[in-house]
């Protein structure tokens, strides 16, 4: 099998396409070491294609997609997780993040002065971004990041946020409301944290994303750009941080009515 596989690092775009793999095996309702004959590996290494810990060459690739009976759809997802890895577009600082926040089952965001990335209109992401790849790529990212399974997203949002004009008022007018409409989807816990609310040490903006093997990887804004990090003692702080801005924001109800109100009075 050695020479049929190439062994990498544990990487998002691995996790990513195992989770394709994982899921066409149990549409299938197969047991690993099921596939693992049909295929002739070994269960372990079915397991490592699923875990991200191994990848597997696109002829391997074909033959789990004709032993899963998945029409395709594991050859297009090995085709297209390598492409992404060539074709994505971030800033040099950001762009280990979007991996892992692609892969994420939990996502925790707190932002000082925009509104996040994966929640931004296209109108509203216009003005933010000029070069039109980076901002496909914005868009790109929001798609995959809110497909299926989509995460758990739990955002603090600085109360200023809602008040800042970026565009125009129908610009604004159109944000606030996706984000009401974002806040009522399942696993989506929305809430804003009022200006006049100080919470100790949380003075930029930052992002954790949790795998589904309780891994974690962080993005910090920085006054010239930002950093990811996966310093377990960098993440405990923020672990502790982004519980203190919850505990200090308004709850999810509260939230809604105030952004229904700085629409009403702001931006209509």
């Amino acid at each position: 099998m050695a020479s049929t596989i190439e062994n990498r690092r544990h990487t998002p775009e691995l996790r990513s396409f195992g989770a394709v793999v994982r899921r066409s095996r149990e549409v299938a309702g197969l047991k690993q070491v099921e596939v693992a004959g049909l295929v002739n590996v070994t269960r372990a290494y079915i397991g490592h294609v699923e875990l991200g810990k191994t990848r597997c060459r696109l002829d391997f690739a074909r033959r789990l997609d004709n032993a899963l009976k998945a029409d395709g759809e594991i050859v297009k997802a090995w085709n297209e997780l390598i492409e992404s890895i060539k074709s994505v577009k971030y800033a040099a600082y950001f762009v280990d993040f979007p991996k892992a926040e692609s892969t994420a089952s939990l996502v925790r965001v707190y932002e000082t002065h925009i509104v996040n990335g994966l929640f931004q209109t296209e109108a509203y992401a216009k003005e933010l971004i000029k070069d039109p790849d980076i901002l496909n790529t914005r868009m790109n990212r929001q798609k995959q990041v809110m497909a299926d399974p989509v995460p758990k997203i739990f955002v603090v949002l600085e109360e200023s946020v809602l008040h800042k004009q970026v565009g125009t008022q129908e610009v604004m007018r159109e944000q606030l409301e996706y984000l009401l409409e974002l806040s009522e989807r399942p696993g989506i816990r929305l809430q804003v944290l009022p200006t006049a609310v100080y919470v100790e040490d949380a003075r930029a903006a930052f992002a954790i994303a949790t795998q589904s093997d309780r891994s974690d990887t962080a993005y910090l804004v920085t006054g010239t750009g930002g950093v990811t990090s996966a310093d377990p003692v960098e993440l405990a702080n923020l672990h502790e941080r982004f519980g203190s801005l919850q505990a200090e924001a308004l709850n999810v109800r509260d939230t809604r009515a105030l952004i229904r109100k700085v629409i009403e009075e702001r931006w209509t």
